[in-house]
């Protein structure tokens, strides 16, 4: 019954609550919809820890999707093997979650020990990294276990969940219900960044300034005289 809520209710719960409560804030509180940025203070520690940080967690996201939404016929088409699959999603996923580990020890460690900006810290911002953190942890965790499985076949049940949770079909989670706890702490950790999401700072992803790339030239004429 656990596995039965947390790999196949809580999915689209969290899904729900991702949608509407993004929805609702950016249309009833739009000017809270912000990073919260602390530049001004130590600058520089900022800016490593915030590009290795999106560096290693755009990687990694984009990798999740890919491997996991990605149908395996598509995979099996282009001769990309499952073992393949698993070697490349183990050495690209470890090389982007150092970065991103290294990014987030530094912006935790900058938001936790300079007085000025801890003190202008809120609850919430703290917990955020809090919880990346730990997230990244249990995703690094998942290697080792990974390495014994080089054959692909254990990331198969991953990718059938995730496909029988996207296209609605039950009985998702009995595919992962005897893969290794540690994979299952993951998944349900990211669920539940998926529900604090709209509620944090963390919305600010969902305004990438993708427009500002192709925005027009502006025109700038000097004052008449």
């Amino acid at each position: 019954m656990i596995d039965y809520f947390l790999f196949q209710i809580f999915p689209y719960i969290a899904i729900i609550v991702f949608l509407l409560g993004s929805i609702l804030r950016f249309d009833r509180d739009p000017y809270s919809w912000r990073s919260k940025s602390s530049q001004l203070l130590r600058r520089k520690q900022l800016i490593i820890g915030s590009i290795l940080f999106h560096l290693g967690i755009l990687v990694i996201l984009a990798g999740h999707a890919v491997g996991l939404l990605t149908p395996i016929a598509v995979f099996d088409a282009l001769g990309i093997s499952h073992g393949a699959k698993q070697i490349l999603a183990i050495t690209a996923g470890g090389i982007a979650g150092v970065f991103c580990f290294i990014g987030l020890l530094m912006l935790l460690h900058r938001r936790l020990f300079d007085p000025r900006i801890r003190i202008n810290s809120s609850f919430a911002d703290i917990m955020v990294l809090v919880l990346l953190l730990a997230q990244l942890t249990l995703g690094m965790l998942t290697i080792p276990v990974s390495m014994h499985h080089l054959d692909g076949h254990e990331m198969v049940k991953f990718m059938e969940w995730a496909q029988h949770i996207v296209t609605f079909r039950g009985g998702a989670y009995a595919y992962i219900a005897d893969v290794a706890l540690v994979f299952k702490a993951h998944i349900t950790l990211g669920l539940f960044l998926l529900v604090i999401f709209p509620f944090t700072r963390l919305v600010h992803a969902l305004s990438a300034p993708v427009g500002y790339v192709f925005r027009p030239y502006q025109i700038v004429r000097k004052r008449a005289t």
